[in-house]
């Protein structure tokens, strides 16, 4: 561990980056937990309107949304399972939400909170793009990271799961950017050079030496 710290030490005072910025979901949040209530509440609620719901037509709603890019998948999905009727639609949507909307299942990923020390440890600033703090709190976690971290862009390394809200946005502001391929998100592809991230990983180790490479 001192060794590993000592040669990311070394690695960083000759390297451009100087932080890390996470987006929680994807990345640190496994998200199985979140994404498979969401989906129990969509089919529940579809239910409910006497629209009879498989999982097989859920997850197939649930592609159709990542292939679109779809800014709110949730809605994307009720409307394909209702057929896009706008009363049922609204319906729906009101009871998924009343169903999720205070859900907290965050899911700390495996390995991750060691990687997130090593990283610190080393001399990273680590950020974290989570509105909802109290639940890196309760994971025991949010004192690895500055919440506003004072870096420029172009220092900042940005790993995330999805194209349009993540990669693009970081790339367009100079960010390095790492795509954690997990979840919802994985079979997302992205549409253009803008949206195409530095390097894709699909496991914390894969992460690590990433981050790495780039400090190198």
């Amino acid at each position: 561990m001192r060794e590993h710290r000592e040669i990311l030490g070394r690695l960083l005072a000759l390297s451009r980056y100087r932080a890390v910025i996470f987006d929680i979901g994807g990345a640190v949040d496994l998200e199985f937990a979140w994404e498979m209530a969401l989906d129990g509440a969509i089919a529940a609620s579809c239910g409910l309107e006497g629209i009879r719901v498989d999982p097989t037509m859920v997850e197939e709603a649930s592609e159709l949304a990542v292939a679109a890019f779809a800014p709110d998948v949730a809605h994307h999905m009720i409307e394909t399972l209702c057929g896009g009727e706008p009363t049922t639609v609204a319906r729906v949507a009101r009871r998924v939400e009343a169903m999720t909307g205070q859900l907290d299942a965050f899911q700390i990923r495996p390995e991750i909170e060691g990687l997130l020390k090593r990283l610190k440890a080393g001399g990273l600033v680590l950020g974290a793009r989570e509105p909802r703090w109290e639940r890196l709190e309760r994971a025991g976690i949010a004192d690895l990271f500055t919440r506003d971290p004072d870096v420029p862009p172009a220092q900042c390394i940005l790993v995330g799961d999805r194209f349009d809200a993540d990669i693009a946005p970081a790339k367009a502001a100079g960010m390095a950017t790492i795509q954690f391929r997990s979840g919802r998100w994985r079979r997302q592809r992205p549409r253009s050079e803008a949206e195409t991230p530095d390097a894709v990983v699909t496991d914390v180790g894969e992460l690590e030496a990433a981050i790495e490479a780039f400090i190198a």
